[in-house]
């Protein structure tokens, strides 16, 4: 009645197919996978190969992301009031330490007779450029740092680096300087300590015996003045002699005899801490007043960056020779934590990676295995197209 008989074509066998049993009939909701997908071959074995090399990259991945962690970095006003600041210097001037003044003038009028509290020790300036190798670059001058070094302050800004540094070093002693030698020319003077002062805007400088700030100190003759310095360290806050600091191990030379180093710098109080409850630890008193909870998972200390101008003055006593740090606290307080989620996240990372793989995995492999067949059968087609076109050729 269809046309189905006038083709050769039964049209039972487009009907359903009777149970054998007569009972239920079988319904399959599910499409079977293809018999040649289920083949062994050596493509599918190296598919599933590529597969498993792909989730194990991933997951090796995810699992080191995890143990990493992740950095953040949470700026806010700095609550409670401060007073004390502390300061390292380590600094080497080429002009014996007799004619030396250190002092400290901060906003809050106050003068700290910093060469008093600070050791000043006699030595020679040949010995410290031959002990710190300056020709090789482990010191260098501001105005020619290279990629190294600021990878290397770049890295000291990161929490497991600070962490790590501070727990090798708990001691936090500065390192001993060259013994001077029979025949050594003393011409030089190394200051370095720690010192309180106040938490303001301050100026802490290194002048001349008899220059500067009403000083009546005998009159030193101009051509003995010679401010070439070396400073091997200067940080705010708890000492962490192997942090890097944006002027450590930095030099400075002048042929000038009359001559001003200014330093310009921005102090930011800063916390380091491990862990998602380290910064609960930080209850609104200032980082000064709370040094008592520094742990292997928490710092306190501070920050700066730094600008530099040097000049040559004229000899004249309304100008003063030397080397000057102009500070500045600023009202913030940075906060970088270094956090990690829990392992149930890392599994549930895992398992989504893992399927999403093996999905796509077998998506491609099936796309490429139609592909392939479709490709096949078009290359089929052509040939036979061709052995056809010979026969009626040879006909």
């Amino acid at each position: 009645m269809n046309g189905y008989s006038g083709h050769g074509l039964d049209e039972d066998a487009f009907g359903e197919k009777p149970s054998s049993k007569g009972g239920l009939q079988t319904f399959d909701a599910f499409p079977k996978t293809k018999p040649s997908y289920t083949t062994p071959s050596r493509r599918g074995g190296q598919w599933t190969v590529l597969i498993l090399l792909v989730c194990s990259i991933f997951s090796f991945s995810e699992f080191r992301t995890w143990l990493k962690g992740t950095e953040n970095h949470h700026f806010s006003v700095e609550k409670g009031v401060s007073h004390d600041l502390q300061l390292n210097l380590d600094i080497v001037v080429q002009m014996p330490c007799q004619a030396l003044h250190v002092n400290i003038q901060d906003a809050a009028g106050d003068r700290i007779l910093a060469g008093e509290l600070l050791k000043k020790d006699d030595t020679s300036w040949k010995l410290w450029m031959d002990k710190h190798n300056y020709g090789s670059g482990a010191y260098q001058t501001l105005s020619h740092e290279d990629a190294y070094r600021l990878s290397q302050q770049e890295e000291d800004a990161h929490v497991h680096h600070v962490l790590g540094e501070v727990r090798r070093n708990p001691r936090k002693k500065f390192p001993k300087g060259p013994k001077l030698r029979r025949g050594d020319s003393v011409d030089s003077c190394r200051i370095y300590g720690s010192l309180e002062g106040n938490k303001v805007q301050g100026d802490f400088h290194i002048t001349a015996r008899g220059h500067g700030y009403r000083d009546f100190a005998p009159h030193l003759d101009h051509d003995t003045f010679n401010f070439t310095h070396m400073i091997t360290e200067l940080s705010f806050g708890p000492h962490y002699p192997t942090l890097l600091n944006p002027l450590d191990k930095t030099i400075a030379s002048t042929e000038s005899h009359y001559y001003k180093f200014q330093y310009f710098l921005s102090v930011v109080p800063t916390i380091y801490s491990k862990g998602s409850r380290a910064l609960d630890i930080f209850s609104g008193a200032p980082p000064s007043q709370q040094t008592h909870s520094n742990s292997k998972n928490l710092v306190f200390t501070n920050q700066y960056a730094a600008t530099t101008q040097a000049d040559e003055l004229p000899e004249s006593p309304f100008f003063v020779p030397g080397i000057f740090f102009k500070y500045n606290i600023e009202p913030v307080l940075l906060m970088i934590s270094e956090e990690r989620t829990s392992f149930l996240s890392l599994l549930i990372r895992l398992v989504n990676t893992v399927s999403g793989v093996i999905v796509t995995g077998g998506w491609l492999y099936q796309i490429s295995s139609w592909a392939s067949e479709l490709l096949g059968r078009r290359r089929a087609r052509k040939s036979e197209g061709v052995l056809t076109g010979r026969h009626h050729a040879e006909e």
